[in-house]
């Protein structure tokens, strides 16, 4: 048999010791843990089908493959089955009752922080195993936050855009030293201006954008007139230059328009220069009202919060603390929320989200009592 040329690229094997009782109540979780992710994957391909249903069931495989490698180390150690970590219970769950990408994503983060790049019995295998399973739950991921994108952005936006100008409306006019009733009316009129300005305007700019793409679109004349150009001017040329073909690819769509082939130039530059672009399901612009209605709800969703104290009869300080706490919790939500999404850590993006939130309204109440300072 050849020699085998050792691969020096290749990653040293671990340093084995003798393993301790840690080391099997280590193993013993990893075996949890692992039987739990192969679980959530085969749960996820469950509500896929086609390609994303055979990578799902991929990783499960390799999964059950870690799963294997554990349970032969520990043989007659293996003990009772313990419970999968709260993190792997919770994707589990999700994972079975949602599916969505908010799962892939949870999914995504765990397997990034995989502790057996740095554990001596797992194998280099195992460890570059897991930095590739989060490459492709990321793959995966993509795809459903490509599909969200847009309507996540639209509802992040509004409803936090309505959660910090009303809170900071609120503060101000309170600092102010009017009334709570005259506050309480302030929020509403806030809520309802705000609501109608996002609708509004977000009907606005759909339609702007929708009549502007169909002015820019290529029409159907060349198939009319057509057979009416002169031939030894064609303006046809012209035409598909400006719609930024070469001269070649120009002419030679010219002649084919007009039946003629007699241009010296490549037949694969034949295309049909009629067809439509295929629309980007995930770049569709869809309904102005649709975006105008959504816009209107999210804001007002997020703007109802600060208020909600006041409607219900609280007055001074203690409505203002409710309405803080409330506004804090649901931007502390809303930022978890994006983290998650993002693959990224929910506890920094909610704390960025409150801090923006909180900052905006502080400053509004500190020119809130030097407006009513001044004024009285």
């Amino acid at each position: 048999m050849p020699t085998r040329i050792p691969d020096e690229s290749a990653p040293p094997p671990r340093e084995r010791r003798e393993p301790t009782p840690a080391d099997y109540r280590r193993w013993r979780q990893y075996l949890a843990d692992e039987k739990a992710e192969a679980g959530i994957y085969r749960a996820l391909a469950e509500r896929r089908e086609g390609e994303e249903r055979e990578i799902l069931l991929g990783l499960a495989d390799a999964e059950g493959r870690h799963e294997a490698h554990w349970k032969a180390l520990l043989g007659d150690q293996l003990g009772r089955p313990r419970p999968a970590s709260v993190r792997s219970q919770l994707l589990g769950f999700f994972a079975r009752h949602l599916g969505s990408v908010f799962v892939l994503a949870m999914a995504q983060r765990a397997e990034s922080r995989s502790p057996y790049a740095t554990d001596p019995f797992a194998t280099p295998a195992m460890a570059a195993d897991e930095r590739i399973h989060e490459e492709v739950v990321r793959g995966l991921a993509i795809r459903g936050r490509t599909r969200l994108s847009g309507s996540f952005r639209a509802a992040v936006f509004g409803a936090n855009d309505g959660l910090v100008s009303n809170l900071s409306l609120v503060m101000g006019m309170a600092a102010s030293g009017v009334s709570s009733h005259v506050v309480l009316l302030s929020g509403v009129a806030g809520l309802l201006a705000g609501a109608l300005s996002m609708g509004a305007g977000e009907y606005i700019s759909v339609r702007s954008q929708r009549e502007l793409l169909s002015a820019s679109r290529p029409t159907q004349i060349t198939l009319t007139a057509a057979p009416a150009l002169d031939l030894d001017q064609n303006e046809l040329v012209l035409v598909y230059k400006a719609r930024g073909m070469s001269q070649a690819a120009a002419e030679h769509r010219a002649a084919e328009r007009l039946g003629q082939f007699t241009c010296d130039c490549d037949p694969s530059l034949s295309l049909d220069p009629e067809r439509s672009n295929e629309q980007d399901e995930h770049e569709a612009i869809g309904s102005a009202w649709q975006a105008a209605v959504s816009s209107f709800c999210f804001f007002a969703s997020g703007a109802v919060v600060p208020i909600l104290p006041f409607i219900f009869g609280m007055v001074g300080i203690p409505a203002l603390a409710v309405a803080a706490v409330l506004v804090g919790l649901v931007l502390l939500g809303t930022g978890a929320i994006v983290g998650l999404l993002a693959g990224a850590s929910p506890l920094w993006r909610a704390t960025r989200q409150l801090l923006i939130g909180f900052g905006a309204a502080a400053v509004t109440y500190v020119l809130g009592w030097i407006f009513g300072a001044a004024v009285g």
